[in-house]
């Protein structure tokens, strides 16, 4: 073969190697992977956060809170004398957390004066719900107060009572319990029974109704 010929061939195939490098290279930069795509024409892909639903797991802040008043109508049993020695009314008025109360009650131990003790007293009274079921409940309550101006004037109470939920804000309750009377130079106890009437100090729009409502219905 003639050398001319030689070197032509040589320096054509040369030329194809160098265009089939080219276009290989073309194709290579050209091709964009599809994830490489969006990334280019939407930016980095931000992570979406975990939606953290919270909720409200403490218990005291679920439970309703709200003032009350109560008025009671005792009467002392198992004793002697007139019924109006032995009626004991009273009022009481204080603040619900949930199945706990405490109140401060102020009333008389009978409608009648004897000699020179009077019957006007004030108590610190707690009470805790210990059972309920629907709109009745069984509540315990434990008392310590002063009789003014009287022999035996420290007192202090036991009662229990089951209770009648008429509405949210309106309960009817009756209870039994004794008072115990402690003096200087005497003491004695005193049973008693009565019915009490309670209304609870609740917003009709308020919260407290709303929960005060579910402890209602709840287990009905």
């Amino acid at each position: 073969m003639p050398l001319r010929a030689l070197g032509f061939m040589r320096i054509s195939f040369i030329v194809l190697l160098l265009l089939s490098v080219y276009s290989a290279a073309a194709q290579s930069l050209s091709y964009v992977p599809p994830v490489s795509k969006g990334y280019i024409a939407n930016g980095p892909v931000a992570k979406t956060p975990k939606k953290i639903h919270e909720t409200d797991t403490s218990k005291e802040n679920k439970e309703p809170r709200y003032f009350y008043v109560t008025v009671s109508t005792n009467v002392f049993v198992n004793t002697l004398g007139t019924v109006g020695k032995r009626f004991s009314p009273s009022v009481e008025f204080g603040r619900t957390y949930g199945i706990f109360d405490i109140g401060l009650a102020a009333g008389r131990l009978n409608s009648i004066r004897d000699g020179s003790d009077t019957t006007y007293f004030m108590e610190v009274r707690p009470t805790i719900n210990i059972f309920s079921k629907g709109r009745f409940s069984e509540a315990l309550c434990l008392g310590a107060g002063y009789v003014f101006n009287g022999q035996q004037n420290f007192m202090t109470e036991i009662c229990n009572s089951i209770n009648f939920n008429i509405s949210e804000k309106v309960a009817l309750a009756i209870s039994q319990g004794y008072y115990f009377f402690d003096g200087t130079y005497s003491n004695r106890t005193a049973q008693y029974m009565g019915v009490n009437l309670t209304y609870n100090f609740l917003r009709n729009d308020g919260v407290n109704k709303q929960r005060k409502h579910a402890a209602l219905v709840n287990d009905n």
